[in-house]
C-alpha cells in the first residue's frame, strides 16, 4: 500500500529540469550537463588507463625479444603496416583458376597423361635429351691396357656406331646379315628429324601436364581454405607448388 502511494505521489510531483545555457553565455556553446560530464570523464579515464598500460609495456619490454610478425610488418609514419604478400601465381595459372573448375582441369590433365604414356610407348626414350645419360664403366688391371684401350675394338663394332645408344650391331653381324631399312644419308636425316620432333612434342606435353597438376592443386587448396576449421600455413605458395596448410584435427560423426 505504501509503495503504491509513493508511486502516485511521484507521478504528481513537479519535474525538475536542468537549466539551459543563459543568454549572455550562448557564445560559449551548449551548457554541459551531468550526463555529458560523466561520458567525458569515463572516456578520459579509459584513455589514461590505456596510456598507463602502454608505458608499463614499454618499460618491461625486452630489447632482444623477437616475434615472427616482425618479418612481415613495417613501420610507416609511426604506424605498423602489414606487408602484403604477393601470390606466387603466373598469369596463365591465374586465368585458368578464375575461369575453369577443378574437374575440368583434372580432366585435361588426365588426357595429357594418357597422350604422354602413348608417346613414351612409341618412342622408347632411347636417345631422349631430357633423359639422364647412362654411364658405361670399363675396368682394367694394368695402366698399359688403359692406354691401349679403344671403345670400338672393345665393343666389337664400327667406329661410326660407337656414339649410338641403340641399334649398334657388331662387325660380325654386319658382315653376315644385310642392312635393312633406309641407308642413304637424306633418309636418315629425315627420320632423325621426325624423331626429334616427336621428342619435342613429348617434352611439351610433360610440362603441360605438370602445370595442370599444379593449377588443380592450387584450386583445391583455395576451396579447402573456405572451411572454417582452424589452420596454420606450413609452406608458402610458389609457382611450381601450392601452399601447404595444417588443419586442426576434428572428429567426424
Amino acid at each position: 500500500m505504501a509503495a503504491a502511494f509513493r508511486k502516485a505521489a511521484k507521478s504528481r510531483q513537479r519535474e525538475h529540469r536542468e537549466r539551459s545555457q543563459p543568454g549572455f553565455r550562448k557564445h560559449l556553446g551548449l551548457l554541459e550537463k551531468k550526463k555529458d560530464y560523466k561520458l567525458r570523464a569515463d572516456d578520459y579515464r579509459k584513455k589514461q588507463e590505456y596510456l598507463k598500460a602502454l608505458r608499463k609495456k614499454a618499460l618491461e619490454k625486452n630489447p632482444d625479444e623477437f616475434y615472427y610478425k616482425m618479418t612481415r610488418v613495417k613501420l610507416q609514419d609511426g604506424v605498423h603496416i602489414i606487408k602484403e604478400t604477393k601470390e606466387e601465381v603466373t598469369p596463365e595459372q591465374l586465368k585458368l583458376m578464375r575461369t575453369q573448375d577443378v574437374k575440368y582441369i583434372e580432366m585435361k590433365r588426365v588426357a595429357e597423361a594418357k597422350k604422354i604414356e602413348r608417346l613414351k610407348s612409341e618412342l622408347h626414350l632411347l636417345d631422349f635429351q631430357g633423359k639422364q645419360q647412362n654411364k658405361h664403366v670399363f675396368f682394367f688391371d694394368t695402366k698399359k691396357e688403359v692406354e691401349r684401350f679403344d671403345v670400338a675394338t672393345h665393343l666389337q663394332t664400327a667406329p661410326e656406331l660407337v656414339d649410338r645408344v641403340f641399334n649398334r650391331p657388331r662387325i660380325e653381324t654386319l658382315q653376315k646379315e644385310k642392312v635393312k631399312g633406309v641407308t642413304n644419308q637424306t633418309g636418315l636425316k629425315r627420320i632423325a628429324k621426325e624423331r626429334q620432333k616427336q621428342y619435342n612434342c613429348l617434352t611439351q606435353r610433360i610440362e603441360r601436364e605438370k602445370k595442370l597438376f599444379v593449377i588443380a592443386q592450387k584450386i583445391q587448396t583455395r576451396k579447402d581454405l573456405m572451411d572454417k576449421t582452424q589452420k596454420v600455413k606450413v609452406k608458402k605458395e610458389t609457382v611450381n607448388s601450392p601452399a601447404i596448410y595444417k588443419f586442426q584435427s576434428r572428429r567426424k560423426r
